[in-house]
């Protein structure tokens, strides 16, 4: 068995740009009560989150691609990157262009049941921003370009900058162009629980179609395409949820013991006078269609109304971000096709690439536990 570690000051180092509550039980409200959702800041939080492949079926050469927390913010910190494995080659490799590191292992057909473990321990905390005290930010001028820029599944002209010059009507200021965007997709779109995983974010699809039903990875792609297409920067990132809500949201926690299906996709947006700032109308949807039996549409009615509100501008410190990164290259594929994002662990042998979006039949774990 091999052993590496990556600590914080190597991290730092390589990287240019860049609650479980054990036992604990939720708040039981009643289907149409309201409930509080203001995360704010506050005290950081450590987590240690265990990512596990177990591949049963080795066929010829296998290789693994493990998305890793690379992301190093105000609201987010890496302390150390562990992993070990059975035999094989592990490093971490990137795909340089999209700033998206990732650990990799290649395991040759003498290994007959290849495993890797990478254990991460971050620090998270919540996310606010204050709108009553505007400052002048600033930022690279190339990291606002890139966040300008179409990416496969996201263009920023056409029907997607038509939609989103109706949606922003007379709106001039970026924070209000922003706002309307964020209200017309609650309005407009909806969580589709069908989807497998969190969705591709097929945006030009999605609104070729005039189905705008999807899962995160959609939402919020759809969200981030229309920011972009009329100026303002915007991103994706992805990650995923390792504790429960602390608001008595079920639907917008992860249960530590098993994290399979916590993937969750988050959006930012650049405005001049915040920086970077969160935003999620994914999960406000999410909370719509899923968090009672009945499918709710009116994002004002007392369950839905503080975490609509909440979510332009805040987050809760209750998720982990892997990366920002957009059609994603695998360093060491056989395949040449890109992936929309690194957000589920990746593997292929001589039988062709696995099911990332099935963890029992793939052999992978994910959990996670607060220290």
């Amino acid at each position: 068995m091999s052993i590496n570690k990556l600590s914080r000051r190597d991290l730092l180092k390589t990287t240019a740009a860049l609650a479980a509550i054990p036992g604990a039980a939720l708040p039981v409200f009643a289907a149409d009560a309201p409930r509080q959702f203001a995360p704010q800041p506050g005290p950081w939080r450590t987590f240690e989150m265990t990512t596990r492949v177990d591949v049963a079926d080795a066929q010829g050469m296998t290789r693994v691609w493990l998305p890793m927390p690379d992301i190093e913010t105000d609201f987010q910190k890496t302390l150390s990157q562990d992993w070990r494995s059975n035999g094989g080659e592990v490093r971490i490799v990137s795909d340089t262009a999209r700033g998206v590191r990732m650990l990799y292992a290649e395991f040759p057909a003498s290994v007959k049941a290849p495993q890797l473990e990478l254990v991460s321990r971050m620090q998270t905390r919540g996310r606010a921003v204050d709108w009553s005290r505007p400052v002048r930010a600033s930022e690279d001028a190339e990291v606002l370009k890139l966040n300008l820029a179409p990416t496969e599944l996201i263009p920023v002209d056409g029907l997607v900058k038509e939609t989103a010059l109706k949606a922003i009507g007379g709106a001039r200021t970026d924070v209000d162009k922003t706002r309307a965007i964020y209200t017309w997709l609650v309005a407009n779109a909806h969580r589709e629980p069908t989807v497998r995983g969190c969705g591709l974010g097929d945006v030009r699809t999605m609104l070729e179609t005039g189905n705008l039903g999807g899962k995160c990875a959609d939402l919020n792609a759809i969200f981030v395409g229309m920011c972009r297409s009329v100026g303002v920067p915007a991103r994706d990132l992805y990650g995923l949820r390792v504790a429960p809500s602390a608001f008595g949201y079920r639907e917008l926690g992860g249960n530590p013991a098993n994290l399979k299906g916590a993937q969750h996709c988050r959006a930012e947006v650049f405005l001049k006078q915040y920086g970077w700032v969160a935003m999620d109308p994914a999960d406000v949807l999410k909370v719509m269609r899923q968090e009672t039996p009945e499918w709710i549409k009116d994002p004002s009615v007392p369950l839905v109304a503080p975490v609509n509100k909440a979510l332009f501008g805040s987050w809760e410190g209750n998720w982990i971000a892997y990366n920002t990164g957009h059609d994603v290259m695998l360093p060491g594929s056989s395949g040449k096709a890109t992936l929309p994002f690194l957000m589920y662990p990746q593997g292929e042998n001589a039988s062709g690439r696995f099911d990332e979006l099935s963890p029992d039949t793939f052999k992978y774990t994910i959990s996670s536990r607060e220290i």
